[in-house]
């Protein structure tokens, strides 16, 4: 099995004006996604982010407020999870819940590079 990173996109849910019924009911359609995941063995863990954040960059590292994404889209959070290929871990991304908020699912294979002893 491989590792694969699922990088969350879409809007924040405090800009959606969700009452708290629709709140409950976006947190337990993740709830339900980690128990699916989980029950398949593919689940290794995940966290949402704050919105807020810094960015460090440059040949000279320099320290700015950020990062700002276009519109009212943010990266909203992570999974890892455990699958066969690529092509697997798109189809276990088909369950994210936040497609009907039009959110996005990037999905990339971690690289493991051995350290050296």
């Amino acid at each position: 099995m491989k590792d694969f990173l699922f990088i969350f996109r879409g809007p924040a849910y405090e800009d959606l004006n969700l009452t708290p019924e629709e709140s409950r009911a976006s947190m337990q359609r993740w709830y339900d996604w980690i128990g699916e995941l989980s029950a398949k063995d593919r689940y290794v863990g995940g966290e949402p982010l704050h919105k807020e954040g810094k960015t460090v960059q440059g040949s000279k590292p320099v320290v700015t407020d950020g990062p700002f994404a276009e519109g009212k889209e943010l990266l909203g959070g992570y999974f890892i999870v455990k699958a066969e290929s690529l092509e697997e871990a798109a189809q276990l991304a088909m369950g994210y819940p936040d497609f009907r908020i039009n959110g996005s699912v990037e999905v990339r294979e971690i690289m493991k590079i051995p350290m050296p002893s």
